[in-house]
């Protein structure tokens, strides 16, 4: 598996001693504001299973992220095909950071690192990110990562409840010509 490098960051395979910073990510209100109710240790610990079941099976997923210069877990980004109810299908990129990496352009640097692997070596024609209507600064990542709002693809999340989680927005990009 492909770990992926950035100035300032490394995206690679997850660790154990991932699991402490990451449950205390998921069980962060304000992390999970626009996700759902905070996780408890036991669902956190398992979605990392399920990410690193999905890397070996598909070769792609949700990377831990890490500070190269101080080594410190910051969160993930990736890619993870579009498993849900939804009006459309394909691959979506996210990140998720806890609340001391906000601000400092790491969403965007991942990101930008993930789209790279996405079209240049999975040859994806088009990656697609979702978030709530209400996560601005979700949809302002995507809006400097060069994706385009399609309003087109919006829709309710029916799995979440009524309320400020239900309405998502759907971004695109397409994968650049090559000359």
């Amino acid at each position: 598996m492909t770990d992926l490098h950035t100035d300032r960051l490394l995206l690679r395979r997850w660790q154990e001693s991932d699991l402490e910073p990451w449950a205390a990510m998921n069980a962060d209100p304000e992390v999970r504001q626009h996700l759902g109710e905070p996780l408890t240790r036991e669902r956190s610990d398992e979605s990392v299973a399920r990410f690193e079941a999905a890397f070996d099976r598909r070769g792609y997923g949700w990377w831990a992220v890490e500070v190269r210069g101080t080594g410190e877990f910051v969160g993930f980004a990736g890619l993870d095909d579009i498993d849900y109810e939804a009006p459309f299908t394909g691959v979506e990129i996210g990140w998720r950071l806890a609340r001391s990496a906000w601000g400092h352009g790491y969403a965007t640097e991942a990101a930008r690192a993930v789209l790279a692997f996405g079209f240049d070596t999975l040859e994806l024609p088009e990656i697609l990110a979702v978030t709530t209507a209400t996560n601005l600064r979700s949809q302002a990542v995507m809006t400097r990562l060069g994706m385009t709002r399609d309003p087109a693809g919006d829709f309710d999340d029916l799995d979440a409840p009524e309320g400020p989680l239900r309405p998502n927005v759907l971004f695109r990009l397409a994968r650049p010509a090559t000359s």
